[in-house]
């Protein structure tokens, strides 16, 4: 399927459900839902905290590394993002949707007007980006919205129903600019607040790897699939890992193609990113059973070539490591099932587990540090939010013994 240039002024079809029916961009004000969503505190569950991560003894030290936020939501968070040092704004499962005016230390329910009650909880709000107090948010079923006065107000933008795949990200560049991307491959972008969409590769991936079949990537041949946890470095590279986690494909600007790689292992690929946000500092990738493996810097990815990979040494005790994140002062952390978090300070050659999350019950999805003021966040179910609080350590108290 080639991919061309299109405009929302042909998505006349009133059957497709996400396309607004009059294709009028409603503009919805944004307010507090506090009568809608009260607040209410993570449960802890007998079935959640049977499958609790590894447990220090009680005299080992107390980590405060991560702190857990209060929020009025307990349903799954998926992203966050902020307009400026106090400034953001989070997404999640059911309509959730919240803002904080404080750098993350509290947050406030939010909703648009122009979805009601019904129709806000039907969707789950994957991603937010924000630049310049142009934002988007991008959810599923498919929804766009976008906002160009730091959230006060925001419009609903048309989606194609020809589009190749259903969207999967979204990325603000500055004033009406944008990036999309589809569960198939496809590139757009957009320099008018998407009333027009460019198209940045020519063909759709299950129709490039089925062209080049001989490829000698392993599960591409023939391929019928979709891609997912696509992401985006600093310079506009993209990554992104076949349904099946059987190979995975880099594309970076002015290539008409997406590059497909050999995994190197027989294990099933969970999710994938890049080294500090740059593909030429390389990629890590971690793997069902818990493993995690970061590729060496300064290889070339534009080639189609199995990429060689070092397994860092972390004891996961078998639970799915789901996300990995750089500080800017090079400190690596790692986050995933049953709320587990590990931190490397050796550039990833082994990591150590922290316990800032142990008796909280749920699953950690994804990790993010912000550059303008050091800030990380760790996202959940359960609603589950975690702050990064610094390097403290707080041993515990000794208890007195019969002589004092």
């Amino acid at each position: 399927m080639k991919l061309t240039f299109f405009s929302i002024a042909i998505f006349a079809s009133p059957a497709v459900a996400f396309v607004p029916s009059a294709l009028n961009r409603a503009t919805s004000s944004l307010h507090a839902e506090v009568d809608r969503r009260s607040f209410n505190g993570v449960a802890a569950s007998a079935a959640a905290a049977s499958v609790l991560g590894p447990v220090l003894p009680a005299s080992a030290a107390l980590s405060t590394q991560w702190s857990q936020v209060q929020i009025p939501f307990t349903d799954t968070l998926y992203d966050i993002d902020f307009d400026t040092k106090d400034h953001g704004y989070m997404v999640g499962a059911r309509g959730t949707f919240a803002e904080t005016n404080d750098g993350g230390l509290t947050w406030q329910a939010r909703s648009f007007t122009n979805l009601d009650a019904e129709e806000e909880v039907t969707y789950r709000f994957q991603q937010v980006s924000f630049k310049g107090g142009e934002g988007w948010v991008l959810g599923k079923p498919p929804i766009l919205l976008h906002t160009t006065d730091e959230g006060k107000s925001w419009e609903r933008i048309p989606l194609s129903p020809k589009l190749p795949g259903e969207p999967a990200s979204i990325i603000a560049l500055g004033p009406s600019k944008a990036e999309m991307t589809t569960s198939s491959g496809a590139v757009y972008y957009t320099e008018n607040a998407g009333r027009n969409w460019k198209a940045q590769v020519k063909e759709t991936i299950d129709a490039t790897l089925n062209r080049i079949s001989s490829s000698g990537v392993s599960g591409a041949s023939y391929f019928t699939g979709s891609i997912v946890n696509q992401v985006r470095d600093d310079s506009g590279a993209y990554l992104a890992v076949s349904s099946r986690g059987n190979f995975f494909l880099t594309w970076s600007p002015g290539q008409d193609f997406w590059i497909p790689h050999n995994r190197g292992t027989p294990r099933r690929i969970q999710n994938m990113g890049f080294i500090q946000n740059d593909l030429k500092k390389g990629v890590w990738m971690t793997l069902n059973g818990g493993k995690l493996f970061i590729s060496p810097p300064n290889q070339d990815l534009d080639k189609e070539e199995t990429t060689d990979f070092v397994e860092s040494e972390i004891k996961t005790g078998g639970y799915g490591i789901t996300d990995v994140a750089w500080r800017p002062n090079g400190e690596i952390w790692a986050v995933g099932g049953s709320n587990t978090i590990y931190v490397s300070r050796d550039g990833g050659k082994k990591f150590s587990f922290d316990n800032s999350a142990n008796k909280i019950p749920g699953n950690l999805y994804n990790v993010k540090f912000f550059k303008d003021n050091d800030t990380g966040f760790a996202l959940g179910s359960n609603g589950v939010l975690l702050r990064f609080t610094g390097d403290e350590v707080v041993l515990p108290k000794k208890k007195k013994g019969l002589l004092g």
